[in-house]
């Protein structure tokens, strides 16, 4: 297939690693994003590896629509992971919608400029900013296979994760230890290197959801660019290598792997505010939330079906209200979305009110984790009388100490009595009131459902959809 044929086709590659922040582009930006556009990648996601870097890494990726910005202390940079550049990184990738991921972060046993133990604590605290952040991450594993995924298990908690090898440079039994973490694993231009047949071999073979494409340009350039400065042009030159290996077009990976990045990273994709299930009208009005459930999409990926959910700014009330249009068409109108909705009690209100002044018959419902009355400190279930007419509450557990596992809730021991309190009162405002429980595995159902009853509130039953690993 030809340059032009992949550009016809509308088919877009994505290098999802490298650092365009460095000297060696100073000055020639716009030059190597023309030559990137013309070998077909559209979107680039450019690292700053050092606190150094962390400003002009999301200032590129401010300035440009087609990058995306990931910042976080490199493990040659450990020694400069204090706390309070730790803090900085928290609050640019608060601050900033671009920046995406944290990273790269691991194990540099290659260049071991920084004390091994002081590379693992700063990579533990690094992947849990972005848990916190509910970020995804980027790995760098040089030398250090063992105590990478040693560390990764420790973090996961037997759960998934969402994160990148970098430049994999593993052979099958790595790669596979990482799969069943949950991790995509991207491949660069090492992948052309004439000895790295088992490294091909590997990428040959990992699934269709977990394969990525990068550069890590300026490094690493592929085989027929070797020991020139590398650029996101080159990484063509690797899609094709890793096209022939699995026996695929050109265009069939290039849509495979710009989905895995967007789907990881949230990268070119515009959130829907409503969205459709079946009859009903979901909103998703904010991706903050009170807890961190264990089983959250959120913590995969930023797609339900094929509604992409990562919001770059929580939308104003006229927005919202716009993105519902006539709610007569849907059966009920539902505030879920990625995050907890009543975090944004006010926005909550003001709609309800006004979609009942045009269609005073419109059913409204909330899905709720049940902790607002905690979050704002009051009862807030008197405000929605009169505008609700369901509420759909988390229960997810039957005692305190199983919720504060599957919720990791901030409340703490609060966190299950917060949500047992809201209820039973919300039966005095609110005329449906349903408690839910995801069948995550260790979740006694029947419990809950037992306490449930004693609530004197409807229940239901949530399946709980393990992504496959």
């Amino acid at each position: 297939m030809s340059e032009t044929d992949l550009l016809s086709a509308g088919t877009a590659l994505t290098d999802t690693h490298a650092h365009l922040d460095d000297e060696r582009f100073a000055g020639e930006i716009d030059e190597i994003l023309k030559h990137a556009e013309e070998a077909g990648i559209r979107q680039i996601l450019t690292v700053g590896e050092s606190p150094e870097s962390f400003e002009a890494t999301i200032a590129l990726a401010e300035k440009y629509p087609q990058l995306f910005a990931a910042i976080g202390i490199h493990p040659q940079q450990a020694d400069k992971g204090t706390p309070e550049t730790l803090a900085r990184i928290e609050q640019l990738a608060r601050a900033h919608a671009k920046v995406v991921a944290i990273g790269e972060i691991g194990f540099d046993y290659y260049y071991e400029y920084a004390p091994r133990p002081v590379q693992e604590e700063v990579f533990r605290a690094q992947l849990r900013m972005a848990r916190r952040l509910e970020l995804p991450f980027i790995v760098h594993d040089r030398d250090a296979h063992d105590d990478t995924l040693r560390v990764l298990r420790d973090e996961a908690q037997g759960h998934k994760l969402r994160g990148v090898l970098h430049c994999f440079s593993g052979d099958a039994a790595f790669a596979e230890g990482c799969l069943e973490l949950g991790l995509h694993l991207a491949f660069g231009g090492t992948l052309t290197y004439p000895k790295n047949a088992e490294l091909r071999a590997v990428a040959a073979t990992v699934p269709e959801d977990r394969l990525l494409l990068e550069t890590d340009c300026p490094y690493l350039a592929p085989q027929k660019r070797r020991g020139k400065r590398n650029e996101p042009a080159f990484m063509r030159l690797t899609a094709e290598k890793l096209a022939e290996e699995r026996g695929i077009t050109l265009e069939e990976l290039a849509t495979i792997t710009s989905r895995n990045a967007a789907d990881l990273f949230g990268m070119g994709q515009t959130a829907r505010i409503a969205y459709v299930i079946r009859d009903a009208l979901y909103l998703n009005i904010t991706n903050r939330c009170s807890n961190s459930c264990v089983f959250c999409a959120k913590f995969h990926g930023y797609t339900i079906g094929e509604n992409f959910l990562r919001l770059e700014r929580e939308p104003s009330v006229d927005e919202i209200v716009k993105a519902v249009g006539d709610p007569r068409n849907y059966r009920e109108v539902v505030f879920c979305g990625y995050g907890e909705p009543l975090l944004r009690l006010d926005t909550v209100l003001e709609v309800a009110w006004r979609l009942q002044q045009v269609h005073s018959d419109v059913r409204i419902r909330i899905n709720t984790d049940g902790q607002a009355n905690l979050v704002y400190g009051r009862d807030i279930l008197p405000d929605l009388e009169g505008l609700i007419d369901a509420v759909s509450v988390s229960l997810n557990a039957a005692d305190a100490a199983s919720y504060q596992q599957v919720t990791r809730t901030p409340f703490g021991e609060k966190g299950f009595a917060g949500v047992l309190d809201f209820l039973r009162t919300a039966k005095r405002y609110i005329p449906d009131v349903t408690a839910s429980v995801v069948t995550y595995p260790g979740v006694d159902v029947e419990a809950a459902r037992a306490l449930a009853q004693d609530l004197g509130v409807k229940f239901r039953v949530r399946p709980y959809l393990e992504r496959a690993s």
